[in-house]
């Protein structure tokens, strides 16, 4: 099934960063875990080779390569034993500059973009408060608008690059009683003045930082805000099912690496005069594991192609981050079993997994929601639209609930003798004038006679933008039922 996904070039890449990794990474993994950081100097390394920004395009430094790069990249860092050092650039590649690329001014991306393809920048995406980790719409950071600048102020924690890193894309509330609609994602430059940071003890991941941040009347530049102001919310939806399907392809890839490194411990190691590998209870239980990885293997595969192909894939995404983050936890412990003693010390690279991969559940979405997001879909028919439908459709709620309001101002002085409904799609207006005065609602009900247009047609018509004759000769006023109480609603256009 590999060679369905990966072509020749695929594996040529995979092979010059695998000695890449053996040369500048793998004789320092032991160092820089205990150091708890990685020199940013690597990062200049990777960046000079032609190993960052594969799927971004040539224009800022990016190579402009198809998913499956990524997924190489993804799977061999992965592979060295340490998850505090891919999550490095995991973070910066595809969790965070990826709403500069997608949403951000040219400015923007020439400033903080083209730094992070080169490898001399790293960069934070900051969601989790101390009282919102998973509820993003709870979020109590604020960035208020004044005049050329925002006023930012609030908290941020468990922010992994939020110590040694150069920028976070920060996501914050700039119109606090709007809801979800008033989330907007802002760069801001981590040496700020009014910020403080405070690096956290973590019971794994060393090889990386993860902060807690506090943001005190920080000021940023205006230009510094992401796309539109309170599209922040739907920009972090579609970002998310990248940042899930990544942490499945480097949890499948570690755990394909730790069984290896299990099975070579196994057929060292002997007991009772012969290796662990012949015993039937062991070798059962290695075997066991094996399969799982290779069915979810071949899933995130899977999941893969649909993000190549553009896919919003939501169940799929949420299934994989799921199940390959489970099993990831659950390979560590029946891995750490097999070395007895040795495993529980921390020459041995099963220990150091052991700790790493508690947090694969936790980051990302919990288990838990992501369970929540799968019964949604497969219970309740929760149909989950790409965020820029979505955005256009909120669009369209409150384009429908002006419209509403104005039809009702309208329509009291229109003498119908009949029922006419106007049909908006998901949302309906009746007009009953059958006794007389006329009463309005938004019941669905039968009507005398029924307007069948698009919430921008009605605009349209009401302001005078659009004429009533051409509007229903171009068909884009339908009416069901008796014409002549539409002929009445003249006087609702002028």
């Amino acid at each position: 099934m590999q060679a369905y996904y990966f072509t020749e070039e695929h594996e040529l890449f995979r092979q010059s960063l695998r000695r890449f990794l053996e040369k500048e990474v793998l004789p320092f993994i032991d160092q820089w875990e205990e150091q708890q950081e990685v020199p940013k100097s690597l990062w200049k390394k990777f960046g000079d080779q032609g190993f960052l920004g594969l799927h971004y395009p040539e224009k800022y430094g990016g190579a402009g390569l198809d998913f499956f790069y990524t997924v190489v990249f993804c799977e061999e860092i992965s592979k060295v034993f340490s998850g505090g050092f891919g999550v490095i650039q995991s973070v910066t590649q595809y969790m965070s500059s990826t709403y500069i690329y997608k949403y951000g001014s040219e400015a923007l991306k020439q400033k903080y973009l083209l730094p992070v393809i080169k490898g001399e920048m790293i960069s934070a995406i900051g969601i989790s408060e101390p009282g919102a980790g998973s509820d993003v719409a709870n979020i109590q950071t604020r960035a208020i608008r004044k005049g050329d600048f925002y006023i930012i102020n609030g908290q941020k924690t468990f922010i992994s690059n939020g110590y040694l890193g150069d920028y976070i894309v920060l996501v914050t509330k700039t119109q606090p009683e709007a809801g979800i609609e008033g989330i907007s994602l802002i760069v801001v430059d981590l040496n700020s003045p009014g910020i403080t940071k405070n690096k956290l003890k973590k019971l794994g991941w060393h090889a990386s930082d993860t902060a807690e941040i506090f943001f005190e009347n920080v000021q940023v530049p205006a230009e510094n805000l992401i796309g539109e102001e309170g599209k922040g919310f739907f920009y972090l939806m579609d970002g998310l099912q990248l940042e899930r399907l990544i942490g499945a392809i480097g949890s499948i890839a570690g755990t394909e690496a730790l069984i290896e490194y299990t099975l070579r411990y196994m057929a060292e190691r002997h007991a009772f005069g012969r290796p662990l590998n012949k015993f039937q209870v062991l070798r059962h239980r290695m075997a066991q594991l094996h399969a799982e990885t290779e069915v979810l293997k071949e899933y995130v595969y899977y999941c893969c192609r649909l993000q190549n192909e553009g896919r919003y894939a939501v169940k799929e995404c949420s299934i994989a981050k799921l199940l390959t983050t489970e099993l990831a936890n659950k390979a560590a412990y029946e891995c750490l079993q097999m070395f007895g003693g040795y495993g529980y010390i921390e020459d041995y690279k099963v220990a150091r997994v052991y700790r790493d991969v508690r947090i694969l559940t936790i980051g990302g979405g919990t288990s838990e929601i992501m369970r929540e997001i799968i019964a949604k879909m497969l219970i309740d028919d929760k149909h989950y639209l790409p965020p820029t439908q979505q955005a256009q459709t909120q669009d369209s709620d409150s384009l429908v609930q002006e419209l509403i309001t104005l039809l009702k101002e309208r329509a009291r002085g229109v003498n119908l003798d009949s029922s006419l409904k106007f049909d908006f799609g998901a949302h309906k207006l009746l007009i009953d004038g059958t006794a007389g005065t006329p009463t309005i609602s938004e019941e669905d009900k039968e009507a005398a006679c029924t307007i069948l247009i698009s919430p921008s047609d009605m605009k349209a018509l009401l302001s005078g933008e659009l004429n009533p004759m051409n509007a229903f000769l171009s068909g884009k006023i339908k009416v069901q039922g008796d014409m002549s109480v539409a002929m009445k609603l003249q006087k609702l256009f002028s």
